[in-house]
Parts: C-alpha cells; structure tokens; sequence
C-alpha cells in the first residue's frame, strides 16, 4: 500500500555528506537516542538552537541535540521518515516512544556545537502505562482462544445451566423461555458490537470494561461505573459460589450428611470454597488459566452428557421424577408458562440474565491479552453465539423429556378406572395430582437437580456444575480485582490509590483480591441465590448501557479519532441497546435501577467536583466542541437584541495572577454568564518572545481554571503595547460570541513613566472608542499590580531551598500573599533578586513592607464577601445604559447582594445652561481654587508655556514637544478640568463609605486634548476616594424598558 520508492536513496539512510567547513567528529554511542533511525560508523555533526526555544514546546523539557542525516531524498536534513515510535505515549508498554523534531528545530536557524551526549528527559505522562518495556520480562500474555473465548464460555455456562435453567423453563414454559434467552443474547451481542468498535479503536489496556468506558465517556462516566461494575464482579462471585455450595448440600443431603441445616451449610462450603478459589488467583494468572482449561473440559463432558442422557430411554426411577424421553406432549404442555409462586415473565428473566453477563470475562483482563484490539471482538461473539445455541439445545431437551411436576413416588400410578388429567404424565401411567394441593420435590419446577436426573451419567453432571461455578467464580475473582486495580492507577478517586499497587511479574493485583474475597465473603451469607442474582444484574446492565452508549457517542461526535478498526456496527443499534439495557434494567427491578442510578450519579457528581487530572480525549470533550461550535454559528444567525445584552469583557491584566482585584471585578460581572477574555500584551520582537507566550498560554489558563475563574486568557506579542492591545481588540471572539467591553485598570505611574508609555495607554483608550467598545477603568488607591511581590517571593521560594529557610543571619524570611508566585524567566532572574534583596533589608515595620502589605490587601478586597453598604453611581453622561447596568448585576452576585444602589445624575434635561450656571457658581462658593492649584502642580511638569515665550520659541517648543500641554489647551478646557475638581469633591463629600464608586468617564478627543491633560483629569476624579470604577459605554443602548 505504501510502496518504497528505492531509486530515492542513493546510500545508507544514516550516511552523513561531509562538508569542508566542518570536520568529522568521532563515533560515539549515545545513552538515549532516537529508535526511529539508526546511525553510521562516523556520526554527523551536531547542531542546537539558536535561543529562541529550548524545546520546541515550551514546557521546559530539555531535548537532546539531534544529529542530520541523509534523508529518503538524498540531502542532510532533520526531517525524519513516518515510524510508529513516534506516535506512541511516554511509558508505553509495547515499545520505545521516539520523539520527531519539533517545528522549531525544523525552522529556526542552527547553530554547530562540539559533540557532547545528551538525551531526552521524556516526562512519564501516560497514566495507561502499567510498567516500562524493561519490565515486561516473564509476562504471561493469552490469545483470543485461550484469554476470551474459553473465559467468557465459562463464565456464561455458570451456575444458571445445570442449576436454574430447568427452572426458569418450567416457569416462563418453553416459549417465553426462547425469549428471555433471545433477549439475552439480543443485549448481550449489541453490547459486544459496540465493545468490539470501542476496542479497535486504539491500544486497550487493562481494566476491562471501565477502560473502554472512561476513554470514551471520560473519567467521570468511567470512574463511576467502574467503581459498581468492579463490586457487581465481586457480588458475581458469591452468586457461583452459592450456586456451587447449593449443589454441595445437595449431595450431603442426599447421603444424610448435613453439617448444620441447609442454609449454614451453604455458607460453610460457600467460604471455604472461596478461600480456595483466592489461592488459584494469588497464585497467579498462569495458574487460573491452567485451571479455566481442566475446568472446561470437564464441563465440555457434562454438556455433551445432558444431551446424550436425554436420547437414553427412562427407567421407572426416573419415570416417577418426570423424566419420560423426548415426548411431544410433553414439550406442547411445557410450551406455556405456568408461573408461581409471584414470579412473573421479568422476575424469572431478572434471575436469568446473570448468565449472560460473563461477556466481558476477556475484555476485564485486556491487559493480559497479546491483542486485545482482535481477540475481544472475535472471542466474544463466538462465546456468545457457543453459549446461546447451548443454552437453547439443553432448555429444550429438557422440557421435551420433563413434566412440570412429579413425586419420585413408584407407586403414583394411575389406578384402573380412575380419572386423571393433571399433567401429560398421565399419558404415561403416573398420577401426580398430589403436586396440586402438595408441594412435590420432583419435576422443573421443583428439582433444581433435574440436569443430573436426565444425564447419562449423574456423577459427570455434578462434575460439570461444580466446574461451571467454579470457573465463573474464578473468572469474576480475578476480574473484580483487575478492573479495580485499573480504576485505582488512575487515580480518580484518591483514597482508593493504596490498591493500584501490583506484585509480581503479572502486576497481580493482591490487594484487590483480598477487598473482592471480603465483599464476596459477605454476600455468601445471603446464602440464597434467588435474592443475590438480582443484585447484581441491574449493575451489569448499567455497564452494558454505558458500553452501548459510548459507542454512540463516539459515532455521534464525528470526531476524526473515531477510527475502529471493527465495522460491523452501528450507531442508532447502539443507542438501541443503550436503551434496550435501561428498560431491562427497569423491569427487572424498578427500585433497583433506580438505586443504581443513584449510585452512579452520586459517583458521577463526584469524580465532575474533584477534577481529576486527567485528559483522555473523550468523546463528550468532541461532542462539547461540536455544541460548542453549532451553537455559536446559531448565534450568529440570530440578530442582537438589547435584552439579551450582556457585557462581554475582554480584560487588560496582563498575567492574571498579577492584578487580581481587577480579575475578581471582571469576574464578577462576568460570573458563568458572560464571555471574560483576560489579555496580556508580550512587548519586544515576535520571535523573542514566542517562547514566553507559548509557555504563557497554558500556564495562565490552566492558573485560571485552578481558582475557578470562568475566563478565557489570549496573548499577543508586539513591538509595543498600543499595537497589541489593538490586536486583540480587533481579533478576540468568535462571531457573536466577541467582546464588547474593555476593562483595564487605572495607570497610576502616568506621572513617572517614559511619556511614550503614557501615549500608549491613552492610545488604547482611543482604540477602544473607535472600534465601539465601552470602557471600564478600575482605580484602587493602593494601586493593581502586585508583580513585584509575586516575583519576590518566587525568588524568595529559591532561596529557602537553597538557605533552608534562613538567610545569612539565621531570620527567616517571610512574604505575605496569598495568590501562587510567578517564577520570572532567567533572564529577569537576577533583576528581581537584586530587588528582593534591598527589599528584605527594609526592616519590616518600614513604609515599603507597609504598602506592599496594603496593596496585597487591597487586591484581594473583591475576593471576599461584601457587607452592608452602597454602591454609589454617578451617572453623569448617557452613554447608553452601561454605567446603571454594572452596577445591577454586580448586585445580582452573592458577594455583593447587600449592598444596595444610590443613583447621582448631573442634572435635569433642558435645564442644561441653567445646570452650568449654577455648576459655576458651585464652583467659586466651594474653595475650587485650591484644589486647582493642586491640579496645577500636578500637571506642571507636562506643560508647554509657551505663552511667554516669542512666536518663533514657542512654535520650536511645540515641534519638539508637541505631546506636551499647551496654554490655549488648558484654556480651552478649563471648565472641564474644574468640572473634574468639583466632581472629586463631591465623590468625597458623598461616596467617601461606599464599597464602590461608579461614575461616568470623560472622554477626550483625538487631537483635542493631550495625553497627559486627559490623564491628570482622570487622576483628579477619582484621587483619594474608595475603589472607582470609570465607565463608558459605546452609547448604544443596552437597557430597555419593553417586554
């Protein structure tokens, strides 16, 4: 299919071509080196990266310096041929993981270094490996005859064929009882389907059915049907054992050797029975398997001693039990049902069905298999199909040779002249009209030893039912603990990891035995069969569905890793036996199922809380994404209307752990029902700063989904932050599902930092406006970045581990913050020791650690709960309903549901000259003067003067300075810069208790008025007043008062 093209390889696929530039190094070995190619006698020149990433993927791991080679092509390269190594996990048990070169090594620029040995450091990430390849010595491994269809064969011809299976055609009769057979095998085939599909999807480890369900349906379907399909196993367990003790005490009886009574003797021989079966397994699955083959033999004579007995014409003995040969009437009258004693058509199927659950006997040791992806699929069916036809040919010989009801009595005969038409045994001279007012011991549907009346040979049948129990039991002992034990090294449910631990070369799981020898011990002193079968079909039939389920969904998600090898299936014929498994469940036992359900939600709510750390690749992640994506294209097809309007942010933190109070604000107002995108801008060139982002990007996600922030994070690299910022208000979002509202905090540095930096941040604002954002600032007194802290304490975590937790002087050293550290890249690395370091010498009552302590206070002031008090508005300007509609949902949140709303407006509408008038006046009756002489002073370092300088100085100054605030500038504005000041004041006078202030921004005209004017307003507004927020919407309306 793939054909070699061999005209393409002029040598030796690791032969190297010299180059004069470069001299050839000597042949070395390395320690660790790539499988998917081998290497000359004289290994080729090495090379490494250029600094731009260390490894391609930017997670830290180092990556050896990989060598060229000639190619299929003919021509040095780092490409490499397709190999299986390299799609392999790491720790994968079926061969070396090899690791192609990443994009970067590929693309980046080379440097050649001197030879030296490296290797990969692979981090073991696969949670499916069960040990290194190393390991794997001795490990006894099973084909499909010998690993499934002989262990499903024994498990389903289990303690129903010798035992019940008479019973169950006396009471449904023979036609009812094709039907439950049917039914069965209809479940148990659709669920084989499906299982073969799920399969041959990809590598199958161990664990069975929880395997195939969590790599499906993920760890929280797998987790919790893993956990009831385990203990159904164990459950398993006792029901054979009983069945085999039943059979036990039935011998006793018949030799009058009872120990106790009936029921105390089934639980003795039921738990030394059990013992012993623990010893088979502890010994190993070697041992099992040599046992499952001595059993199957023998059982394989009894069988075939069932229908040759049923052929032997009957002697009187067996006459006077029922047993007359194969007579037509008999199978007419056997053909109806005749139920008794309150059992119905589901009660008798319900005690049935646990023979058919032996399905999943192979697939519960997949890891013990050699190919589990073809052994399952073909070794199942053909059990099933073994099983069924078996199953039918003796229900049938039996109810064409057995009366319902019989004495055992040779002296019932039919007395000449008398009348009798009690059953068709009268046609054959006996009289067991008794049985009708008289419980009789013999027939179906009193002897559950009818199998060993008919045979050939009695012994041999006995036999064959200790050895159809016992080898159901020992398959379900060793299957109980081996889907548990694959459940625990998983890891989902942590307290449960002390049973993952294997022992031996096989990893027998001896712990599990011992748990699943406990629950076993426990319900053999239920010691009824009857009472235990129903137990545990319903927690079967849960897994059958789940089994079933899975393979829909998958089908359904249409995801391109949906690729089973198996395709005999269907998706719709899954769903069927999905569903066809949850009513059977229902009708077996409604109270039952619902139990189960319980349970399983119960588990299922659990494993969905503690979020296990874990990533499968299930199909409900690929149906998530396919809603996902339906949903959003619907949306876009729906126009926006202004009751459906709700702010989507996009916010400007930078690294979210670094400005956390405007995160929590942001948060709040976006809670589960808004998009919130938090933003950082990378600043320098793309290439330098890929790896930092790259590495950023799931870092910071992954640090927002810790501290259960409903918030996506974005990042761009750009030469400054204006162009970035502008990206990603361009760019972020999806159709309707795109952010209509800007949230970034106050600059406080604006009066100290580099002008250019101001221009940005105010260009930002500009950017904003034009592309129709609203804007809400964020201003806390004690300022929004804690990054210096952050970083301080991360290097401070440094040097506890290298100093113990003690500096030089033995004083220990002590950060207060309560948000996780930020560990700087290297090349900062000495930056902030050098800070930390004068920090630490600060004594701690000192004014820094005072506002560092401060500032880490008020960053976490919207974490917590809200008390009585208001959330003041000041809703100057109409901007369309965003400044009033933030501060209602905020009052909608939980923590903030005490507070309560004040409206401040600005004035009347057409009373606006008056308004201004009086604003006026306000401002000279209230000292405005000197307030604005503080203004004044604060904006003195910006301004131009040129008003006293000549034409010619002051059109210099303007050139050179044009960012500058001018004279005629700060004229033009000067009410509105009083306006400022007034506003401030009576945000003191009015808001100063308030837990936060929400007032209109002002907005400045591009070319009207300069950065640093627009930013002293700012400052001016809300200097020295309790946290602010500055909003403007995009003056389209987003409140209605229309239904």
């Amino acid at each position: 299919m793939f054909p070699l093209l061999p005209h393409l390889f002029p040598g030796p696929l690791t032969s190297v071509r010299k180059h004069s530039s470069e001299k050839t190094l000597p042949a070395k070995r390395f320690q660790m080196e790539n499988p998917a190619f081998e290497k000359s006698k004289d290994d080729p020149p090495l090379y490494e990266e250029t600094p731009f990433s260390s490894n391609g993927y930017g997670n830290g791991d180092h990556r050896s310096v990989r060598p060229s080679v000639v190619s299929a092509f003919g021509h040095d390269t780092l490409d490499r041929v397709p190999n299986i190594d390299f799609y392999r996990n790491a720790g994968s048990v079926s061969g070396h993981r090899a690791i192609r070169p990443s994009l970067q090594e590929l693309h980046e620029v080379f440097e050649k270094v001197s030879d030296r040995q490296t290797h990969d450091v692979l981090p073991n990430d696969d949670l499916e490996a069960i040990a290194s390849p190393e390991d794997n010595g001795g490990v006894v491994k099973f084909g499909w005859i010998k690993g499934v269809l002989v262990r499903c064969m024994l498990n389903i011809w289990g303690v129903m064929l010798f035992i019940r299976l008479s019973w169950v055609f006396g009471q449904a009769g023979s036609g009812l009882g094709i039907i439950i057979i049917i039914l069965s095998m209809v479940v148990t085939t659709l669920t084989c389907l499906s299982m073969s599909a799920i399969c041959t999807n990809g590598v199958v480890r161990g664990g069975g059915a929880y395997y195939l369900i969590s790599r499906s349906l993920g760890p929280e379907f797998g987790g919790s049907i893993g956990l009831i399909f385990a203990f159904a196993n164990a459950v398993a367990v006792a029901m054979y054992v009983v069945g085999f003790s039943e059979t036990v005490v039935d011998l006793l009886k018949v030799n009058d050797a009872i120990m106790v009574d009936e029921v105390n003797d089934i639980r003795i021989v039921g738990c030394i029975t059990v013992v012993l079966l623990l010893g088979i397994s502890v010994a190993g699955m070697e041992w099992e398997a040599k046992a499952q083959i001595a059993l199957l033999v023998i059982l394989l004579l009894a069988i075939a001693n069932v229908f040759v007995g049923t052929a032997i014409p009957a002697t009187e003995e067996k006459r006077a039990k029922g047993f007359y040969s194969y007579q037509a009437s008999i199978m007419a009258e056997n053909f109806t049902p005749n139920f008794r004693d309150g059992e119905t058509f589901f009660s008798v199927f319900a005690i049935f069905f646990p023979a058919a659950t032996g399905i999943l006997a192979g697939a519960n040791i997949s890891g013990d298999l050699k190919d589990p992806q073809g052994a399952i699929p073909i070794g199942t069916l053909l059990a099933i199909f073994i099983t069924g036809i078996t199953y039918l040919g003796i229900a049938l010989c039996v109810s064409a040779t057995v009366v319902r009801d019989a004495t055992g009595n040779l002296n019932d005969t039919i007395t000449p002249g008398a009348k009798c038409n009690f059953s068709v045994a009268c046609n054959f001279g006996y009289d067991f009209s008794i049985c009708r007012t008289t419980k009789c011991q013999y027939g179906l549907m009193n002897n559950f030893q009818v199998m060993t009346m008919v045979s050939g040979f009695g012994p041999l049948i006995t036999a064959g039912t200790f050895s159809a129990t016992i080898s159901s039991a020992l398959a379900s002992l060793v299957s109980a603990p081996k889907v548990f034990q694959a459940l625990c090294k998983d890891n989902i449910y942590k307290a449960l990891h002390f049973f993952a631990k294997g022992h031996g070369k096989n990893n027998e799981p001896i712990r599990g035995y011992v748990l699943t020898f406990v629950i076993a011990v426990a319900f053999i002193l239920i010691a009824e069969l009857n009472i235990i079968a129903p137990i545990i079909s319903n927690f079967f039939l849960a897994s059958y569905a789940l089994i079933n389920f899975s393979c829909f969904h998958a089908s359904y998600a249409k995801s391109p890793g949906w690729r089973p090898a198996y395709k005999y299936y269907n998706m719709w014929l899954s769903l069927f036996g999905a569903v066809l498994c949850c009513a059977v469940m229902f009708v077996i036992n409604w109270w039952a199922a619902l139990l189960t359900y319980a349970i399983e939600m119960f588990l299922y709510i659990y494993v969905t809380v503690k979020k296990p750390d874990v990533n499968w690749g299930s199909s409900t992640q690929a149906v998530t994404f396919v809603n996902a994506v339906n949903n959003a294209l619907t949306l876009s097809g729906v126009d926006d209307h202004v009751k459906n309007f709700r702010p989507q942010c996009i916010v400007l933190t930078g690294t979210p752990k670094t400005r956390p109070a405007l995160l929590d604000l942001a948060h709040s107002i976006t809670k589960n029902y808004g998009l919130c995108i938090t933003c950082d801008v990378f600043v320098g060139p793309r290439l330098e700063q890929q790896q930092a982002l790259t590495a950023a990007m799931e870092q910071n996600q992954m640090w927002l989904n810790q501290q259960k922030r409903k918030a996506f994070y974005a990042a761009v690299a750009s030469d400054n932050f204006r162009e970035g910022a502008e990206s990603l208000l361009q760019a972020s979002g999806l159709g309707r599902l795109r952010p209509n509202t800007v949230i970034l905090g106050f600059k406080r540095d604006w009066k100290t930092v580099y002008t250019a930096n101001v221009q940005e941040y105010v260009g930002v604002l500009h950017d904003a406006f034009d592309f129709e954002y609203g804007i809400v600032m964020l201003r806390i007194s004690q300022g929004l970045d804690i990054s210096h802290i952050l970083e301080a304490e991360g290097t401070q975590e440094q040097q506890q581990a290298i100093n113990n937790t003690t500096d030089s002087a033995g004083t220990k050293i002590h950060f207060k913050c309560h948000t996780p550290y930020y560990v700087t890249p290297p090349s900062l690395l000495q930056v902030h020791l050098f800070m930390f370091t004068i920090l630490r010498n600060v004594p701690h009552s000192s004014d820094v650690a005072k506002i560092n302590q401060r500032l880490v206070e008020a960053s976490s002031q919207f974490k917590r709960k809200q008390g009585k008090g208001t959330i003041d508005v000041w809703w100057l300007y109409d901007d369309g309903g965003l400044t009033l509609l933030l501060p209602y949902i905020l009052t909608t949140r939980k923590k903030w549901r005490e507070c309560k709303l004040r409206i401040f407006i600005a004035g009347q509408p057409g009373h606006l000259e008056q308004d201004k008038e009086e604003m006026q006046s306000l401002l000279k009756k209230f000292r405005i003067k000197s307030n604005k002489d503080l203004f004044e002073d604060m904006i003195e370092p910006y301004r131009l003067h040129e008003g006293s300088k000549d034409t010619a100085q002051a059109e210099a100054l303007r050139k050179e300075h044009p960012w500058k605030i001018t004279d005629a500038e700060l004229d033009r504005f000067e009410d509105k810069t009083s306006l400022q000041l007034r506003l401030n004041e009576l945000l003191q006078e009015s808001s100063r208790a308030a837990k936060l202030i929400i007032v209109s921004m002002p907005i400045a005209r591009k070319g009207s008025v300069s950065d640093h004017l627009y930013m002293a307003w700012l400052e001016a507004l809300t200097k020295n007043v309790p946290p602010t927020l500055l909003v403007r919407g995009n003056h389209k309306s987003v409140l209605t008062f229309y239904s």
